[in-house]
């Protein structure tokens, strides 16, 4: 069993070591893409109409790329670049997500409503990239002309866990995909309807399980979704 846990370890480090290397070196010749097709971009007006579509195309698959070399290195960089942990105060934290997220918000006109968050021992970064991108695709994941409306709250299930929660009124999903949807490049729409590289929710995982807790969802199609992370109530978790 032992030796077992030790070579999923070592498999765990080369994995993301190649992910970071492989991202990190895929940019250098994406920006040169990027860059012609700025040069030909400027030189559009000689293209005929196909040209300027394929230019058009070029580009966004150009940004589709680099975004998704972004999502991967996050990814990769979860264990090997995280903080230590010290006490934070997810008030806080939110607070600045959705300042961040300011811009967004009033396009999309979401409502989002929270509750009093505790403070718990974590990495203040990574708990902030959990509720920037749970946000983020409730307000994303909406049918058409439907406002958002997003409620953060805590739970407690028994003496020993706790619940943080994110629930919205969105397009939801089958709950037969649950396990997909928290896996690497795993997409339950296509690109056209919702964009995204398929990496958020692993991400998540990823951050939640750092933190010695687990992540799972409530969901039923057209019925909105609610995403719940469960901590361990201790003197290294909830304070």
């Amino acid at each position: 069993m032992q030796a077992t846990l030790l070579e999923l370890e070592r498999s765990n480090r080369e994995l993301q070591e190649f992910a970071f290397v492989a991202s990190h070196d895929l940019q250098e010749p994406l920006r040169k893409i990027q860059a012609f097709a700025e040069r030909l971009a400027a030189r559009s007006a000689a293209l005929d109409e196909s040209g300027r579509d394929y230019l058009q195309r070029m580009t966004s698959a150009a940004a589709r790329m680099q975004a998704l070399i972004i999502d991967l290195l996050d990814y990769s960089r979860v264990n090997s670049r995280g903080q230590p942990f010290r006490r934070v105060q997810l008030a806080e934290v939110l607070s600045e997500v959705l300042e961040d997220m300011e811009s967004t918000l009033e396009r999309t006109q979401a409502q989002v409503d929270y509750a009093q968050l505790p403070t718990i021992m974590g990495d203040a970064t990574q708990l902030r990239q959990v509720l920037q991108n749970l946000i983020s695709n409730a307000v994303k994941f909406q049918a058409p002309g439907v406002r958002p409306v997003i409620r953060i709250y805590t739970e407690h299930e028994d003496v020993a866990t706790w619940n943080l929660c994110v629930a919205d009124n969105g397009i939801g999903f089958d709950e037969k995909y649950l396990d997909r949807i928290f896996n690497p490049f795993q997409r339950l729409h296509s690109h056209q309807a919702y964009a995204g590289t398929g990496i958020g929710l692993a991400v998540v995982k990823k951050i939640v399980e750092r933190h010695g807790a687990h992540i799972s969802a409530i969901s039923s199609p057209g019925k909105g979704s609610v995403f719940c992370i469960t901590f361990p109530i201790s003197d290294k978790g909830y304070a």
